[in-house]
């Protein structure tokens, strides 16, 4: 089944492009309760990454630039997200989570996306 999204202009187009990858990833990508999902959501100024099982429609954990303990921190953007990559880690292991399944959230596997991804595998976490 083919899914549409209207194509627009300027930033919209672009958003529409990142709304059209991720729809191709998830035809594959799917959390379970034994392997849920990293999902990652980025903006311009925040990221946030949860961990979901899709099955029963659940968060099991997740973390934001948004938390009381990254906000305000003067590192940059990529900084911020290693610190996030880590957070969410940590969360995961203490819900007793130990392999998920990466979603990057039709981005490019590079930059915060890539720092957040290489921060949750040294915190522990397997994908």
């Amino acid at each position: 089944m083919a899914y549409g999204v209207k194509i627009a202009k300027g930033d919209a187009y672009k958003r529409a492009a990142i709304k059209r990858r991720h729809i191709r990833v998830r035809k594959h990508v799917s959390g379970t309760p034994v392997r849920p999902r990293l999902v990652v959501t980025r903006s311009n100024r925040n990221i946030v990454a949860q961990v979901i099982d899709d099955i029963a429609g659940h968060t099991l954990a997740s973390a934001s630039t948004l938390d009381s303990s990254i906000r305000g921190g003067e590192a940059d953007k990529s900084a911020k997200a290693q610190q996030v990559g880590a957070l969410v880690a940590e969360r995961a292991k203490a819900a007793g989570i130990e392999t998920v399944v990466f979603d990057r959230g039709g981005n490019r596997y590079a930059g915060r996306i890539a720092a957040l991804a290489d921060a949750a595998r040294e915190a522990g976490l397997k994908f």
